[in-house]
């Protein structure tokens, strides 16, 4: 079985709901009730956990939800995110950084240690973690210190999982997604601040590919991983970027 952060929208949604379609049950947790049951539909194999990812006492009742109602879990995408105002650094205030920090980072970090908790506990024991970095896990776009941060940070996250997880059967792998079309990316199509101060539209992708990339990651046996993987608009300024 599977569980999806930030499952009430975009990414998290999608990825939800192709996973299930491939089999697996969901647990799907995100921030807001409403759009979880959106997602969840009228499917019987998925199960909505109101949870705001950076408060360790919700995560704790995520986790200890999953083991009663399924009893294991076999793949964790830590997909909740999000971003702080895109101004100059110094016009941020500690409020809006802590917000993208706690959410993005140790969000993350709690969601994956009560994963390897279990996971070193079931039996069969092991299973898998995948973390949604970014592009801008590698380069940044202009005023995102907070996010660019973040995202940089899951890298080296994604790295001590692989590494820790490995005497236990836990595979960690990253997807780094570039301009998926989400409600998220919706401002891309006004165009959005380039690095040489343009203005410019960018390319967005449909994120089904995104969602079926993640299906492939999870579906792989434990003994083979996907340590990171790129999915992006083919013609969107990445390379180059920065």
């Amino acid at each position: 079985m599977a569980l999806v952060t930030g499952a009430g929208s975009g990414i998290g949604r999608a990825a939800a709901l192709a996973l299930g379609a491939a089999g697996y049950e969901v647990v799907l947790a995100g921030r807001r009730e409403t759009e979880l049951e959106r997602t969840r539909g009228a499917s019987e194999s998925m199960f909505a956990v109101t949870c705001d990812v950076s408060q360790p006492e919700q995560v704790e009742h995520l986790f200890a939800a999953t083991k009663e109602r399924f009893g294991r879990l076999d793949v964790l995408f830590n997909n909740a995110g999000m971003g702080a105002p895109a101004v100059p650094m110094e016009e941020l205030t500690f409020a809006q950084w802590s917000a993208v920090v706690n959410v993005n980072l140790t969000g993350a970090f709690l969601c994956a240690q009560h994963a390897m908790r279990m996971m070193k506990a079931q039996k069969p024991k092991g299973g898998r973690i995948i973390n949604n970095g970014s592009i801008s896990a590698h380069v940044p776009r202009p005023n995102s210190a907070p996010y660019t941060a973040t995202k940089h940070a899951i890298t080296g996250l994604t790295r001590s999982i692989s590494l820790d997880g490995r005497p236990f059967s836990i595979a960690c792998g990253q997807i780094d997604i570039g301009n998926a079309a989400t409600e998220m990316t919706e401002r891309m199509t006004a165009g959005v601040p380039q690095a040489n101060g343009e203005t410019l539209v960018e390319p967005r992708m449909d994120v089904k590919h995104v969602a079926d990339a993640v299906v492939y990651m999870a579906s792989l046996p434990l003994d083979a991983n996907v340590q990171f993987m790129t999915v992006m608009a083919t013609n969107m300024p990445f390379i180059g970027r920065g």
